[in-house]
């Protein structure tokens, strides 16, 4: 693991909650929308992280659920790694339980796959490999 890339913050509606988080002062970056992953995202610079909101834009997508059940706050944290192949392998090989046991396309089309919350205390962990620039 190479850092900790963002933490990814689920809410119900996602241009009020930019406005709210830039009235506290974070650094608006970016708004995208990820189809394969049923959300909209907005990104705040923070230092060499960045803070990630999450809009579900289709009821049956992980974020809706997540805030059917628990409401809104922190969704997941994401590390960035340099081979994603490879920490999957390794996880994979050690019994961790994944979501995802190979990469999916997510924000910035970057690489992701997520470890279940069992595996890692109650909190959903994202494993990121930057695309090449």
């Amino acid at each position: 693991m190479k850092k900790i890339d963002h933490i990814g913050i689920a809410v119900p509606e996602l241009d009020s909650a930019v406005q709210q988080y830039q009235d506290l002062g974070f650094e608006f970056d970016h708004i995208e929308e990820v189809p394969e992953q049923k959300v909209r995202t907005a990104f705040f610079e923070l230092g060499e992280s960045h803070v990630e909101l999450l809009e579900a834009t289709d009821p049956a997508s992980p974020i809706a659920k997540f805030l059917d059940k628990r409401g809104p706050g922190i969704h997941h944290l994401c590390v960035e790694v340099d081979d994603i192949e490879a920490a999957l392998a390794d996880y994979k090989a050690k019994g961790v339980r994944l979501v995802n046991e190979t990469p999916v396309i997510g924000a910035g089309g970057h690489r992701v796959a997520f470890v279940h919350p069992k595996a890692t205390q109650g909190v959903l962990l994202e494993l990121l490999e930057r695309k090449p620039d």
